[in-house]
């Protein structure tokens, strides 16, 4: 039997029915991902499976790397079937990490291909898929077609252009919704002045509004919110270690703001309290417009800094940071809810331990005068816990603590055309958890039931919840 068979992961009579009556064929809503949309726009065909697999995967870099391999075959200027051979050998090494489950999964789903990566198998899969690559039925977009993908949610900063957004929006005959996501994390990042001031220049300009003081920043900001809003966008997202639990007045923001325009240095306090007034501004304009923001929580971020000053971020040198996450949440989503602010929000955490923080305080602002179910979720198992023991773990913590029914599921969260198996990777372990119910006697042998609930979770809770695909540009 191949290795990724029809009941791959589905370890018993109840998981393999949910998943093949229930799960297996619903579309893909993914909600959070890095794609790069000029890609999408152009259609970009891939000049060989290393550029579509190693060109910015920092998963498959940080395996590489605890496998020996050289930066030069990692993030370097090797050639690219090096790269690849790099990674063939060091795929045998990932036996227990999703990496080789999600790689024969790609392999299988896309290229038909069943042999296992490995240094003996890696000339022919190397051969076999560029082949298959240098057809039209592989460029970027055939890939998310023919993965039964329905929407995509990239994620953007707010001085971007949106042209491709916009050029993609235009394309005739192809069936995938593509939106962007609203991340202004760079304008919270006062402790790099230099930077922080020339990106305050590029919103400025963007925008057509000076920011010259803090109500004209604030004003170009909502712009962009609005411009996003026009072309079909719902979703905001942050990357934070932590909430503050502290904010700063009008009179404080305003000051702090008038000493980091004029280049002069800003305390730490200072820019702990600036922080966690934008994060509260921009829980209103999310509010305002019935968006949902997503809170990504508890990453340790360029921990190497030797390859953090030659490489820069995203090279996979980050990890699980073990910050209380409970005071700043309470703060943050109370003091939105006091103001009449708080959106719809998703809760992702880094750390195991804080699943049960995150899976109960969101039950406590739940309740919402339109009858919204999970107004506040708890996210799928993310980075560090994209994994079956993570998914398993949050799903536990969720249901056990709330409510299973209204989750709007999975997503990728990943730079890569090939991540959609990432989703049926998702919708097995979900299948095979529950169906383990069913067959303990711990939910009813009741398939209609419990069936119902599995499919909504694949597609249907997350269409309904974000709302993007039934919107059009403006």
């Amino acid at each position: 039997m191949a290795f990724i068979h029809d009941d791959f992961l589905l370890t018993s009579r109840p998981a393999r029915r949910l998943y093949h009556e229930f799960a297996e064929h619903e579309p893909i809503y993914d909600y959070h991902t890095h794609l790069p949309v000029d890609e999408i726009a152009r259609d970009q065909q891939f000049e060989s499976i290393a550029h579509l697999w190693l060109g910015g995967d920092h998963y498959k870099w940080r395996a590489m790397r605890a496998n020996g391999v050289p930066e030069s075959h990692v993030t370097g200027s090797a050639p690219w079937k090096e790269k690849f051979l790099a990674w063939a050998n060091t795929v045998p090494k990932t036996l227990r990490n999703p990496l080789y489950h999600w790689t024969a999964l790609e392999l299988k789903r896309f290229f038909g291909i069943e042999e296992l990566l490995g240094p003996d198998t890696a000339e022919s899969i190397w051969s076999r898929c560029n082949e298959q690559l240098a057809t039209p039925e592989l460029s970027c977009r055939s890939l998310l077609a023919r993965s039964n993908v329905r929407v995509v949610c990239s994620t953007d900063d707010p001085t971007d252009s949106l042209e491709n957004h916009q050029a993609v929006a235009k394309l005739s005959g192809f069936p995938v919704k593509v939106y962007p996501t609203f991340r202004p994390d760079a304008g919270m990042r006062l402790e790099d002045s230099m930077a922080w001031n020339k990106w305050i220049d590029k919103l400025a300009g963007v925008s057509g509004i000076a920011c010259d003081t803090l109500e004209s920043f604030l004003g170009a900001l909502r712009k962009r919110h609005d411009f996003f809003h026009s072309l079909g966008g719902r979703l905001s997202d942050h990357g934070l270690t932590a909430l503050d639990t502290e904010t700063a007045s009008d009179h404080e923001a305003r000051a702090i703001y008038d000493k980091a325009r004029s280049g002069k240095p800003v305390g730490a306090s200072e820019i702990t309290r600036f922080r966690s007034y934008l994060m509260l501004y921009f829980g209103q304009l999310d509010s305002e417009k019935g968006w949902t923001k997503q809170l990504h929580l508890g990453a340790l971020r360029n921990t190497n800094a030797r390859l953090f000053a030659s490489l820069g971020r995203d090279i996979g040198c980050d990890s699980i940071d073990d910050p209380q996450q409970a005071p700043g949440l309470r703060f943050y989503l109370d003091t939105l809810e006091q103001r009449g602010h708080l959106p719809k929000t998703v809760l992702y955490n880094n750390h195991p331990k804080d699943n049960y923080v995150f899976a109960t305080i969101i039950g406590n602002y739940q309740g919402n005068e339109n009858g919204i179910a999970g107004r506040l979720q708890f996210g799928s198992g993310w980075w560090f816990l994209d994994t079956i023991e993570g998914m398993e773990l949050q799903l536990n913590a969720l249901s056990a603590t709330g409510l299973l029914a209204p989750f709007v599921g999975m997503l990728t969260d990943s730079r890569s055309f090939l991540s959609p198996p990432r989703h049926e990777y998702f919708r097995r372990v979900l299948c095979n958890l529950v169906g383990r119910d069913m067959q303990n006697g711990l939910v009813p042998d009741d398939y209609e039931l419990v069936g119902s609930m599995i499919k909504r979770i694949c597609y249907a809770n997350a269409h309904e919840f974000f709302g993007m695909d039934v919107y059009g540009m403006a």
